[in-house]
């Protein structure tokens, strides 16, 4: 898994939205520590946290599976561009045979879990799925035949307020291990000067 932080809104944009309420932009420090303190303070302590929705993150993920694609799409207030099976499935048509010793070269295309008996499942089902496009049917029937781990990537845009949302329900112990994982490296791809808005939503570890 591969998480990319492509663009993200500066801090002074969501400090300036909230001072728009009261008139207050003399008292700006350009984003610094005093409109820092600002966004903290009305975003998230006194709960104004529609001010939240001016910062926009967006990301480049690759190399989830399908099964976390499902996942993601339960986050309404979100937009995400993913790669298309229709014109990308090609891929697959010039491979060999996948049999149950090609762990490293199938790990191209699937997540693996950590239980022996699914990722054998996985690779047969991906063997299925390469001999169904080598007969020359159409990518939007053999798609049909996609197992839940093939591989996937997407470009994922967010605002802060659906962003604490997420991480605060994907990074908890009772959510799939993939997106465990993938609500980790979100916040870790985070600038540094944004992460104290997000960090009490992280779930702790142990």
């Amino acid at each position: 898994m591969q998480v990319t932080l492509l663009h993200h809104t500066p801090l002074i944009i969501c400090a300036n939205a909230i001072r728009t309420c009261w008139q207050s932009f003399d008292k700006s420090d350009s984003g610094g520590k005093r409109d820092k303190e600002l966004i903290d303070r009305v975003g998230n302590k006194f709960k104004h946290s529609s001010t939240l929705e001016h910062l926009y993150y967006n990301f480049y993920i690759k190399g989830i599976s399908r099964a976390l694609l499902q996942e993601l799409a339960r986050h309404r207030m979100a937009s995400l561009s993913v790669k298309s099976t229709r014109y990308t499935l090609k891929e697959l048509k010039d491979e060999v045979e996948f049999t149950q010793k090609d762990i490293k070269r199938a790990k191209k295309y699937l997540v693996f879990t950590d239980v022996a008996l699914v990722d054998e499942m996985s690779i047969k089902a991906l063997e299925n799925l390469r001999k169904v496009l080598v007969q020359g049917i159409s990518n939007d029937k053999a798609k049909y035949c996609l197992p839940e781990s093939y591989k996937t990537e997407l470009t994922w845009s967010i605002n802060a307020r659906s962003l604490q949302n997420f991480l605060s329900l994907r990074s908890s112990k009772s959510a799939l291990w993939e997106i465990r994982e993938l609500a980790k490296e979100i916040f870790n791809a985070l600038p540094e000067d944004h992460k104290y808005l997000f960090e009490h939503y992280m779930a702790k570890e142990g």
